[in-house]
């Protein structure tokens, strides 16, 4: 079998109050939780999860690693006002307001994009296999 991606991983103070979070923010269900282990999901069969592991530091830097969310063009507003009202803040990473995706971070700080759906970008790039590919760059 190869390998694939089975869970995203991410540190947490509050491991069941962030995987809560993050469970609303994406409507995905809470699959497993432990003392030390809360994994999130669209369901029990879907290939890839969240992860929250517990650590005691606190994130000093920006991520290395970040989540690109999207949604229809029409709805990209209000998801991003009802996941502001679920206790994300909006989170500067240098950018310069003519971005296509929206920065937010979540109740500790993990900042991920709220992007445009792919069809509404412009300058899209072409890969190999001729599928379009967009991203928040930063």
């Amino acid at each position: 079998m190869p390998i694939s991606l089975h869970h995203i991983v991410i540190d947490a103070h509050n491991l069941p109050a962030l995987a809560r979070f993050w469970a609303e923010v994406l409507r995905w269900r809470i699959l497993s939780e432990r003392e030390r282990e809360v994994v999130i999901g669209p369901d029990e069969t879907a290939p890839v999860g969240i992860c929250f592991m517990p650590v005691t530091d606190r994130k000093v830097v920006k991520n290395r690693l970040h989540l690109d969310l999207t949604s229809a063009a029409e709805d990209r507003e209000a998801e991003i006002e009802r996941i502001l009202a679920l206790g994300a803040r909006r989170a500067d990473v240098g950018q310069t307001g003519n971005e296509s995706w929206t920065v937010l971070a979540d109740p500790e700080g993990n900042e991920f994009c709220v992007v445009r759906p792919k069809e509404t970008l412009i300058g899209w790039s072409k890969s190999g296999d001729g599928a379009t590919v967009a991203f928040c760059p930063w």
